[in-house]
């Protein structure tokens, strides 16, 4: 029986009191014409929420967005979320207004990758269609 091609499923999450969701719609709009599900949960999330609903939609990625310089704690916050809970499964990367020079320190976390302000979008679709690989019998 051939493969066939499962579409990568991407949870785009805002943590916290980050407002502005421009960009992360902009980005689950380029994923979803990609043909990539997003389930994009709306701004002012927890990290608990995020990690819920990542649970109960199966995705393979987390993608935060984040605009508030928030982005070591949300970022550290949620792997460690992600561990307490036995989940290893889920590829997490972070984008927003990021300093390049807080972009090592994510990846120590365990962000897969990270995208700044200026980052194109076929950088993250090719990106995640390069590292997420998924085929069903």
């Amino acid at each position: 029986m051939a493969e066939k091609e499962v579409p990568i499923r991407v949870l785009m999450a805002k943590p916290g009191l980050d407002g502005h969701d421009r960009g992360a719609k902009i980005v689950t709009k380029a994923l979803m014409n990609a043909g990539m599900e997003v389930i994009y949960t709306g701004r002012h999330q927890t990290i608990d929420q995020i990690v819920a609903a990542a649970v109960q939609e199966d995705v393979d990625v987390i993608g935060l967005s984040i605009l508030s310089g928030s982005h070591l704690y949300y970022s550290r916050r949620l792997i460690e979320a992600l561990k307490e809970r036995g989940i290893t499964d889920k590829l997490v990367i972070v984008g927003g207004v990021i300093p390049r020079r807080d972009i090592p320190a994510l990846k120590e976390l365990g962000v897969a990758e990270v995208f700044p302000e200026g980052s194109s979008l076929d950088e993250i679709v090719d990106y995640l269609k390069k590292n997420v690989r998924k085929a069903e019998g």
